[in-house]
């Protein structure tokens, strides 16, 4: 049991479980207070428990041990998160999480393609099927018909 925690694919499939307990407990959420407030409170809430896991487990590190290239793209990446924290929760405060959360989850395409454009990942012709059936699954569920 404990080897299967240190697949990646088991880690993935639990960010996707606690992705969708995201979307469902937000929604709810959002309905009585401003969507980037609500951001706030999250994002208070993730540094918080994230601090703890890092004392907790010893993962603390000096900041000066860390390379200006990683501070770089840390930075970068804490933007982005924000950024996507903040079009989500608006996107959630103004639709509904069944249609938010696919159209939320088309990044699993753009990451495909920036990671080949970015990364020079290489993905096969089967790879490419996924990520198109990916992409098409969310536009239908996110379309009102």
């Amino acid at each position: 049991m404990k080897d299967l925690f240190l697949t990646w694919q088991v880690w993935a499939v639990l960010a996707a479980c606690f992705a969708a307990l995201t979307a469902i407990f937000a929604k709810i959420g959002v309905e009585n207070v401003g969507s980037d407030f609500a951001t706030l409170i999250r994002t208070v809430v993730i540094l918080l428990v994230i601090a703890g896991i890092v004392v907790a487990t010893g993962q603390y590190q000096s900041f000066g041990s860390i390379s200006g290239r990683t501070y770089l793209f840390l930075i970068l990446s804490g933007i982005a998160t924000g950024a996507s924290w903040l079009c989500y929760f608006r996107a959630l405060k103004l639709g509904d999480a069944a249609r938010v959360a696919p159209i939320d989850k088309l990044s699993v395409v753009l990451v495909a393609v920036f990671g080949v454009i970015f990364l020079g990942e290489r993905l096969s012709m089967p790879n490419w099927a996924g990520v198109a059936l990916i992409g098409a699954g969310a536009v239908l569920v996110a379309y009102r018909g």
